[in-house]
This record gives C-alpha cells, sequence and structure tokens, in this order.
C-alpha cells in the first residue's frame, strides 16, 4: 500500500514556483516614440514572447512596465530603470528581461553596478536575442565578452563622432553647443543666424569696454539698464533665463572668437561659414586693453612686491577674503587689498570696498611691534612655551623671551621682505578689516616658535 502511494507520488509532477520576471526597454531618442506601435513596444513584444516559451518553469510576466524613452545608456539617471531597482532591492521581482545587454547599459562601470545589484537580491539577468542569463558561469563569461565589445563599439563611435566635428569646425560649421549672445541657431540647417537686438547689446559691450576699459563698471551699467545674459529655449523646449552680468561673463563675450567670424577648436582658428558681429579693429582695441589691464600686469607685480597679509587678511563686513592688486596713477604703483565679493558683485555691494595695502601692513606690524615690547605678552609667551616645552627640552627663561623679542623688534626693518612675510604669516592668525579699523589675532605658538629662532641666532652670534 505504501508502494503505491510513493509510485501515485512519483508520478505526479510538483508544481513550478512562479518566477517574476520585469520586462526593461529602453530607447535614446524620442523620434518615432509618438507612433502606435514604436521601439518600445517591439522589445517588450519580443521579451513576452520569451517569458511565454518558459511558461513551463513557471515564469510570468509583472503588471509594472520599466520603459525609458528618450533616454542614453550611458547613465544610470533613468526613470524607469531607477524604479526597476527599487523593484529588485524590495524584491518584487526574480528575473530581468532585456532585448539586448546595451538596452540596460552602454556603460562597463555601469552595467557591473546593476549586475552587483542583482547579484546581491538573487535576481537573474537575462538577454533575448544573446541567448544567455547571468545564473550560469558560461552566461556570465558570455556577458562579459558582449559588454568588453559594446564598451569598445561606443569608445569607436565617440571617436567618429569627435573627428566629424573636429572636421567640420575646419570648415567653419557651427556644431552645436552653449547658446551664444547675438545669434540664433538655425537647427534644420546647422547655421549660426545674426539676431539684430542681441547684436546691438554685444557691440555695445565692445564698444563700452574700450571706452571705460573695465569690466566691472560695464558690469554695473549693464545691469542697471536692466541687461541681462543670454535668454534661450532648449530642444525640448525648456526656457532658460538670462542671468545679471558679473566681470567673468563680460569676459567670456570679449574672448569669444565667433564674434569676429571665426570658429575655435582646440586652440586652432578657422574661418566661420557665419556672419561676425565685430569688427576686426574692435576686437583688437579690446584685446590690447586686457592685455594691459591687472591680470597681466598682476602677474608681473606679484613678483616683485610680496603681499605681506595674503591669505590671512578678511572683510569683516562679509567675511570675504581680500586680494591683493594694483592700479598705476602719475608714474608710481599703487597696491590694494580689495574685497573679493566686491570685485564679483560690484562695490556697492560692500562697505569696505578696497584699503591701501601699505596702510594695512604698516597697522599690522605696528601692532606686532607693540606686542613685542608688552610686558604681558612676554610673561604669556613665557608661559606658553613652558607649557608646550617637551620633557627632554630645557624650557626658556622669562628673560631669554624677552629679549629675544626685543631683538626681533631692532631687526625688523632690516629684515628682507620675504622673511618679514613669513613672519608675520607665523605670527598673525586673521586680520579682519571694518569700515572703522582692523582687527588683529595673533598666534601664540607662532611667537613661541619666533622666540626659540631668535634664541639660537642670539646664542650662535655669542
Amino acid at each position: 500500500m505504501s508502494g503505491r502511494r510513493r509510485n501515485q507520488t512519483a508520478g505526479t509532477a510538483e508544481p513550478k514556483a512562479s518566477i517574476r520576471c520585469a520586462i526593461y526597454t529602453r530607447k535614446s531618442s524620442e523620434e518615432g516614440l509618438e507612433q502606435e506601435f514604436n521601439s518600445l513596444d517591439a522589445q517588450r513584444e519580443s521579451a513576452e514572447a520569451f517569458i511565454a516559451s518558459q511558461k513551463a518553469e513557471g515564469w510570468t510576466c509583472v503588471a509594472d512596465r520599466y520603459d525609458d524613452g528618450g533616454f542614453s545608456g550611458g547613465t544610470l539617471e533613468r526613470p524607469a530603470l531607477q524604479r526597476l531597482m527599487r523593484d529588485v532591492e524590495s524584491g518584487k521581482v526574480d528575473v530581468v528581461i532585456v532585448y539586448k545587454v546595451d538596452r540596460l547599459s552602454r556603460s562597463l562601470l555601469d552595467f557591473t553596478r546593476i549586475v552587483d545589484l542583482f547579484d546581491r537580491h538573487k535576481v537573474s539577468f537575462v538577454s533575448v536575442t544573446q541567448h544567455f542569463n547571468t545564473t550560469s558561469s558560461m552566461g556570465r563569461l558570455t556577458l562579459n565578452i558582449l559588454l568588453s565589445f559594446a564598451q569598445f563599439e561606443r569608445e569607436i563611435i565617440g571617436e567618429r563622432i569627435r573627428d566629424k566635428v573636429a572636421a567640420a569646425k575646419r570648415k567653419g560649421k557651427y556644431t552645436g553647443g552653449p547658446a551664444v549672445l547675438g545669434y540664433d541657431v538655425d537647427r534644420v540647417n546647422k547655421r549660426l543666424l545674426v539676431n539684430p537686438t542681441e547684436a546691438k547689446l554685444v557691440r555695445h559691450i565692445f564698444k563700452r569696454f574700450v571706452q571705460i576699459q573695465s569690466t566691472t563698471l560695464l558690469a554695473k551699467e549693464l545691469n542697471e539698464a536692466g541687461h541681462r545674459t543670454k535668454s534661450w529655449t532648449t530642444v525640448k523646449g525648456k526656457t532658460r533665463r538670462g542671468n545679471p552680468w558679473d566681470k567673468f561673463v563680460l569676459y567670456r563675450v570679449l574672448n569669444n572668437r565667433l564674434y569676429i567670424g571665426e570658429i575655435d577648436h582646440k586652440g586652432n582658428v578657422y574661418p566661420g561659414e557665419h556672419e561676425a558681429i565685430i569688427a576686426r579693429e574692435v576686437w583688437d582695441q579690446a584685446h590690447a586693453i586686457m592685455a594691459e589691464n591687472s591680470h597681466s600686469r598682476g602677474g608681473r607685480a606679484r613678483s616683485r612686491t610680496p603681499a605681506l597679509l595674503r591669505g590671512i587678511i578678511k572683510c569683516g563686513h562679509c567675511g570675504c577674503s581680500m586680494g591683493i592688486t594694483w592700479s598705476r596713477r602719475n608714474g608710481r604703483q599703487y597696491r590694494y587689498y580689495h574685497c573679493l565679493s566686491a570685485a564679483k558683485s560690484g562695490p556697492e555691494t560692500c562697505p569696505v570696498k578696497s584699503v591701501s595695502a601699505g596702510d594695512m601692513e604698516h597697522a599690522v606690524i605696528e601692532q606686532m611691534r607693540g606686542l613685542f615690547r608688552s610686558p604681558e605678552i612676554i610673561a604669556q609667551t613665557f608661559r606658553t612655551a613652558k607649557n608646550l616645552a617637551a620633557e627632554d627640552e630645557q624650557p626658556f627663561e622669562e628673560t631669554q623671551v624677552a629679549r629675544a623679542l626685543e631683538h626681533l623688534d631692532a631687526l625688523w626693518d632690516t629684515l628682507f621682505p620675504v622673511e618679514q612675510t613669513r613672519i608675520i604669516q607665523l605670527l598673525v592668525s586673521r586680520v579682519a578689516v571694518n569700515t572703522d579699523g582692523l582687527d588683529v589675532s595673533f598666534r601664540l605658538e607662532g611667537l613661541r616658535q619666533v622666540t626659540a629662532e631668535m634664541t639660537t641666532d642670539e646664542e650662535a652670534v655669542a
């Protein structure tokens, strides 16, 4: 009797566990997606047929659709893919099915990340047309080989596109890129067309720069007159509104060779097919001025004249760093520390604006030298030196500290500028410039180090 039950049990097929299959489809461009039966539908139909062929194994298609139309395979930022990955993590999927491997990803690194996610959640991956899945070692090997070729093919395509762009630019053709003030894009013929209203503004920018020779003042003028940078509409219909002007945007305009009818490609310049907006002589005048502006002069002056407070001087109003700049009047050169925020947004935005570098440095030096003569500071330096001295190091005597600082005070005017800069950077932690004066913060540990150096120098002389 038990034998009959065994025979009966052996003859009865056990039901297969249901295997939940998610179909992922992708198309790079939106072209053709409006059709009743499009590429995404064709991919899904093939995947559904494959699932039907595995019905005996318990394969069923989940109800959710994971379709990404108009998304590149070179990124993971695709809404349907992100939703699929969340469902995998939630345990809602057993198998992911695609028409071809590159529908899931064209990036080897991204694909590895996706497969690792599948492995962690025991989800298989199947390609319908390439006949493999990742549950077998042979399928995994085939997958890696196919993906390597897909990556290779993508790189070859990229090289061809770059070569095509370079060849087009050598012929002076427009090849796309950010919207440019003064021109509109004829997307059908892929040409730049002069926008008369914007071209008038571009000519005004060049003319006024030649006249006032200052991008900061010019940016202020343009903003006060209500002008903004270019507004434009993307291919997908999104509006990008213009922004207020600043000197950095103006420099990009003044250096854009499109305005003199040329195409710049990786340092090489070619005659363009488009119409020029700016005359060559105006361009040359503007660039002659820029060649003599504060950037070129400042580079030469920086190598000759040290800025004692560079890196430690801040604007007390906004906390922004203050940079060093130079100007020349009546044959004399003047140095200034200027608030970098005011330099970008305009002097009216900051009450501190700029201050004489010589006056600031003199004030800091006088405060520092006053500390050298202060008995309280000498006593505090002495206590700090004792507390920080190593066990096997002989701490300074208070008389040594006083004598060393006094020696430094006497020697200060004989030090080279580079050495003065080093000592100030060692002793001063921060200089905050306010409209009514400045606040100087000192480093006591720096005082200890200077004391040690001066004491050593005295002993060497003795």
